[in-house]
């Protein structure tokens, strides 16, 4: 079963993947291969640079993240080339490890699931991982030290919660839930679809 795992910034998503991961789906990460593919020497780099030029490569030849991020802030434009780049070569790396798995629950992890308007064909059921924005912003300032201004720029970058929720076969409501709930909702799921 190939299910899609998407949420905001700070929704709990990765929490959910590992939830999954426990009971032995195999979880594909699209943000983890697209970081592969942006680091030094990574399948994306040459045509990033060329793109872009190479004031967006880091010294050790990987992706400056930050000068990217900056970019695509200040034009979106940039963010759609960028995308242009990536998004067919993390869809090929993604269906390699989906193809490769003996696992009965394939998971895709994808933020931009709603957004890319793509997924939806590939996937037997999406699960949304939501929670208030005000818990977004105070996950994301907590565990990266970001400020409250930036975080709301990447939420104002994402779908919308009410954008997510529609696109949802099962909403997996992130507000104070215990860990171990959480993964008894994950177990309650894999029953029901096996």
């Amino acid at each position: 079963m190939r299910l899609g795992l998407t949420g905001g910034i700070g929704s709990g998503k990765s929490t959910v993947s590992r939830c999954w991961l426990s009971i032995g789906a195999t979880v594909i990460d699209s943000d983890a291969i697209a970081r592969e593919l942006t680091l030094a020497g990574g399948a994306a780099m040459h045509t990033i640079v060329a793109e872009f030029g190479p004031q967006v490569q880091a010294p050790d030849g990987a992706l400056d993240r930050l000068r990217m991020r900056e970019l695509a802030f200040a034009d979106p434009g940039v963010r759609q080339r960028l995308e242009a780049i990536l998004h067919p070569l993390i869809g090929q790396e993604t269906e390699a490890r989906a193809a490769a798995s003996s696992s009965r629950f394939i998971v895709f992890d994808v933020p931009l699931l709603v957004e890319s308007g793509r997924w939806r064909r590939k996937l037997d059921r999406v699960m949304v991982v939501d929670c208030r924005e005000t818990t977004q912003v105070e996950r994301v300032m907590q565990r990266s030290g970001w400020t409250r201004e930036a975080v709301e720029a990447v939420i104002a970058q994402q779908a919308t919660r009410a954008e997510r929720r529609a696109a949802a076969d099962v909403l997996i409501y992130n507000e104070g839930l215990p860990l171990e709930q959480l993964q008894q909702q994950i177990e309650g799921l894999a029953a029901q679809w096996r």
